[in-house]
């Protein structure tokens, strides 16, 4: 593909990376119980960010990997300014009870947001960079390792300062929460690994867009 051309890959990649993540800030509030565990309902959504990093990564480079981080990070403010802007809108008076509606579901999201945001620019720039110290470990081999131990470090990274922040004091057992998620996360990571294979198949250098400093793998 011509350097000069529009990478539509790339674009949709970014765009699933930032539809994940405010999505998931969204889904935060909900906490979930499967078998023993207790989670946020934003867990299944957001493990996919961490797969959409680690193919940009492995596609298009280090580089542009970091910019879809700085793209998601705007995304999570955009979108936290319009639900407060939408909140404070004044309500039609025949849909009074909907305010009450809009605000059960994202009022307390602000929370969530500010654990959100710090989780995310921890959690993602090391992702970042132990995929990118596997990679050049293993000289550009074993996509599964750097893959699963970058999402892997990653992620345990991630839970603890989100749910630390997103929910201490208003939880039982903290820890108990924080080690339940990662554990859904982990499956979550093993699962996706044949994505990963699948979206990082046979391409080529060619495929670097423009403004990319490293070559596709």
């Amino acid at each position: 593909m011509n350097n000069q051309a529009i990478n539509r890959d790339l674009i949709w990649f970014n765009v699933l990376f930032a539809v994940s993540i405010v999505v998931a800030n969204i889904m935060a509030g909900k906490i979930i119980m499967i078998g023993s565990f207790v989670l946020p309902a934003a867990v299944v959504m957001y493990a996919f960010s961490f797969l959409f990093t680690d193919v940009i990564h492995e596609r298009y480079g280090k580089k542009e990997a970091q910019r879809t981080i700085l793209f998601g990070f705007g995304a999570q403010v955009f979108a936290s300014a319009m639900i407060f802007i939408g909140m404070l809108l004044p309500v039609a008076p025949f849909a009074a009870d909907t305010q009450t509606a809009y605000e059960t579901l994202l009022g307390q999201n602000y929370r969530f947001v500010l654990a959100s945001l710090a989780a995310y620019l921890v959690s993602q720039n090391v992702d970042i960079y132990v995929f990118s110290f596997f990679k050049k470990l293993t000289n550009e081999k074993h996509k599964w390792l750097r893959n699963n131990l970058s999402t892997f470090t990653s992620q345990f990274l991630d839970t603890a300062i989100f749910i630390t922040i997103a929910f201490i004091g208003t939880v039982p057992n903290i820890w108990v929460m924080i080690l339940s998620q990662y554990v859904v996360k982990l499956g979550l990571a093993l699962i996706d690994t044949p994505l990963f294979y699948l979206f990082t198949k046979n391409k080529k250098n060619s495929e670097v867009p423009v403004g990319s400093e490293e070559p596709a793998v």
